[in-house]
């Protein structure tokens, strides 16, 4: 990296480490299948009225099928970008663009990402030909080379791959990984992560954002400590990056800056901790748990259009809601309208939509 690009990332780094909210961006589609502007251009609005402090483009919630359409996935990313400046004139959102396939792929969408003032990558592991950890670090590192990148670790449910200490351990000496999602859904794997990055000589240099839609607020407040070379060392996800967080986005941020003052002051109460089964409650529908996930994409989107934010929950793939999931939303989002933004939304639709 050339000085101007360690100080980019080291700048992008600290930003990401302050707590940020960090939504994944939906798509919105009408009723033909094709993509709807109106409606797209909405929800970046809502999210960004909402206190986001960034938007994840291009990712699973934006439908990893997307990427087999190049014109219309450039269309999405540019969309975001310009609403995004014009929403929050001077506020810097952070634009991650989520970036699939395989080395060759993946760099290109870099390429267009950075060309359209996105700062960082988020690589999954969809569409790849093959998925072997040295694979997985060679186009990490390739795509580091275009744009700071974020590792992750997505959950097998949804196209994830377990992977091993090692291969987080040589993650982290890229110095374009400026941060980790961890989302494996399984306290283990969250584990394997956090322990590598503390005895790393890169601990301080990687930002921890939350994936873990199943225990978000376990992993804002949780510390994983190591004592390396006689001083302790302390890593947390402060923010983070989340598909549960497309919807009730106010909250989230509500949320965030809760728990890290609960953390500050140490003072976590009972009433935080009793949030985080309503956020499970709340997830366990909207990602259709129940189904093995199989409506999670969708159950985002039946959320949106039951706000009236977006037409219809149609995917460009298979992915349709679960037998009874519709239902159970509406369920939830008269039981916890707050976690679901339902007055913010209500108040705030007609304008985003204008």
């Amino acid at each position: 990296m050339t000085d101007l690009e360690e100080r980019t990332a080291t700048d992008l780094r600290a930003r990401l480490d302050t707590g940020v909210v960090i939504p994944a961006h939906p798509l919105a589609l009408d009723d033909s299948g094709g993509l709807d502007l109106t409606a797209q251009r909405a929800l970046t609005r809502y999210q960004l009225a909402a206190g986001a402090h960034g938007l994840a483009v291009g990712v699973h919630t934006t439908q990893f099928e997307l990427h087999h359409d190049p014109g219309m996935l450039r269309t999405v990313w540019e969309l975001a970008a310009l609403t995004a400046a014009e929403a929050a004139p001077g506020q810097r959102p952070i634009m991650v663009a989520g970036l699939v396939g395989d080395t060759a792929q993946a760099v290109r969408e870099a390429q267009i990402a950075r060309e359209l003032g996105y700062e960082a990558a988020l690589m999954s592991p969809w569409g790849m030909s093959e998925r072997s950890e040295p694979i997985l670090l060679e186009r990490a590192q390739a795509v580091g080379e275009v744009l700071p990148t974020i590792g992750f670790y997505l959950q097998d449910s949804v196209g994830g791959t377990p992977l091993t200490r090692e291969f987080w351990r040589r993650l982290f000496e890229l110095d374009s990984v400026v941060a980790v999602k961890v989302a494996p859904f399984d306290r283990y794997r969250t584990n394997d992560v956090l322990q590598e990055l503390l005895v790393h000589d890169r601990w301080d240099q990687v930002a921890v954002l939350t994936g873990n839609d199943d225990a978000i607020v376990h992993d804002l407040l949780t510390p994983y400590r190591a004592r390396v070379g006689g001083r302790l060392r302390e890593v947390r996800a402060r923010g983070g990056l989340l598909g549960q967080w497309a919807v009730g986005t106010k909250a989230a941020v509500e949320l965030v800056a809760r728990a890290n003052a609960a953390v500050t002051a140490d003072a976590i109460d009972q009433d935080l901790l009793a949030l985080a089964t309503d956020l499970v409650e709340v997830n366990a529908a909207v990602f259709d748990v129940a189904h093995d996930f199989a409506g999670c994409v969708p159950g985002v989107n039946e959320v949106l259009r039951q706000q009236g934010l977006v037409p219809t929950a149609a995917c460009l793939g298979a992915d349709l809601l679960s037998p009874g999931q519709s239902e159970l939303i509406a369920s939830m989002r008269s039981r916890y309208p707050e976690l679901l933004d339902e007055q913010f939304v209500a108040e705030g639709r007609d304008a985003w939509l204008s």
